[in-house]
């Protein structure tokens, strides 16, 4: 059993605690509260101090893609063994960055997930929807390429599956539920990497997303949405797509049908900064960049708009290069949250989407986590400084000190 007392609890949602407790019976947390309150620990248990501890983070929008550059097209140059390698050392940064949870809508997630789980490699929990939905011609297809070169990428599960018609969508849907996909990503309007489609575009018809969506929800599986464009927001939500991803061009009527559905937005707004600041470091296309630019101002705007309407937010950061030559690395995830809080969103919110919420995105397949609460997963992470005060603090690793995953201690032990 293990006791953690310490200046500041923040539980992920709700007041934060002074002089707080948590303590830990297995993977499990069997309290967490005031000191005062706590049960005490047999003799063969552990007593830690730590200044602030909170749940693991949740990156609800992060690609294990094991690409060394921001052109995705890349993909297509680079043997999926390699892949697969270099997305190890990015699931070991996320973890040491106190992300003890990744949402992953479409890459290498599901293999990934399985050697973490057997021991085999330190990481995250990983909850992936294997291979994203496209239409042809969609976000999802490499346009100067050969279809017929995007089809064996799709049979390698490397790329997102493209997809047209009712009967295609609805296969779509049961190859990647036959992988073990814990939800289903679809691109529901076009986007800034890929080369030939508008993000303002919707992608699919109405009734492809409803059949996508109902398939979807015969296996109790939610559907996220990418969404860039205002056409592609609505049809989504219409389909009901529980989460959007990006909204770069959400407005006062698509924000009121978000709050009427209780739908979450995933903002991303990590990718757009890192993107814009190291173009040429990350080898963004001309193309990409070209409506990076366009898309970036009215992200800004529609960020601040969803804050402000009260919109639930989860934290995603839509990483999906591998390394920090790129400037876009995994471990990085934590400034997503400062990018929140500089949006107008205040701390203990900020924390909650990337906590609470993060669970939230999951639907029925979402676990036990993201709470520091009795019969919670032990998912947990330690701090130097309380993040309440300087929310910075969650975007540097080396400043998070100690993460328990499932109860066990991953980062931090004793030397």
């Amino acid at each position: 059993m293990l006791r953690i007392e310490t200046d500041i609890l923040i539980p992920g949602r709700g007041d934060s605690i002074r002089n707080g407790c948590v303590v830990v019976d297995g993977s499990v947390i069997e309290f967490a509260g005031s000191v005062e309150d706590a049960p005490k620990v047999s003799r063969k248990g552990q007593t830690l101090n730590v200044p602030a501890v909170m749940p693991g983070m949740w990156d609800v929008h992060g690609h294990f893609m094991g690409l060394r550059t921001a052109n995705v097209e890349e993909i297509t140059r680079t043997p999926p063994l390699v892949l697969g390698i270099r997305t190890a050392a990015d699931a070991a940064r996320a973890i040491d960055a106190g992300f003890t949870s990744v949402r992953e809508p479409g890459g290498l997630g599901l293999s990934l997930a399985r050697v973490i789980d057997e021991g085999t490699l330190p990481g995250p929990h990983i909850y992936a929807a294997g291979s994203g939905l496209s239409q042809t011609g969609g976000h999802g297809d490499l346009h100067s390429y050969p279809l017929e070169l995007v089809e064996v990428l799709t049979r390698a599960g490397v790329h997102a599956v493209v997809c047209d018609g009712v009967p295609e969508c609805l296969r779509a849907v049961r190859l990647q539920l036959r992988r073990g996909a814990k939800l289903i990503k679809v691109l529901a309007s076009g986007g800034v990497m890929s080369e030939l489609d508008d993000p303002i575009h919707q992608q699919f018809s109405d009734e492809e997303l409803r059949a996508i969506v109902e398939e979807a929800a015969r296996a109790d599986r939610i559907v996220a949405a990418h969404c860039h464009g205002k056409a592609g927001i609505v049809a989504a939500l219409k389909a009901g797509c529980r989460t959007i991803e990006h909204g770069s061009f959400l407005d006062e009527e698509a924000a009121e049908m978000m709050l009427a559905k209780d739908a979450i937005l995933v903002p991303t707004r990590f990718i757009l900064e890192r993107l814009l600041k190291f173009a040429k470091e990350a080898n963004v296309p001309d193309y990409a960049y070209r409506k990076l630019v366009g898309v970036h101002a009215s992200h800004t705007r529609a960020l601040a708009l969803a804050i402000r309407k009260g919109v639930r937010i989860g934290v995603g950061t839509d990483i999906f290069s591998s390394g920090p030559g790129t400037g876009i690395a995994w471990g990085m995830n934590g400034e997503e949250l400062v990018h929140l809080v500089a949006a107008g969103m205040k701390p203990l919110l900020a924390i909650e989407a990337a906590t609470a919420t993060g669970p939230m995105t999951l639907g029925a397949q979402a676990p036990k986590s993201g709470l520091l609460k009795a019969g919670y997963d032990a998912d947990l992470i330690a701090l130097e400084k309380n993040p309440l005060q300087d929310i910075s603090v969650l975007a540097n690793p080396e400043r998070i000190t100690k993460v328990w995953k499932s109860g066990a201690l991953v980062k931090g032990a004793e030397r």
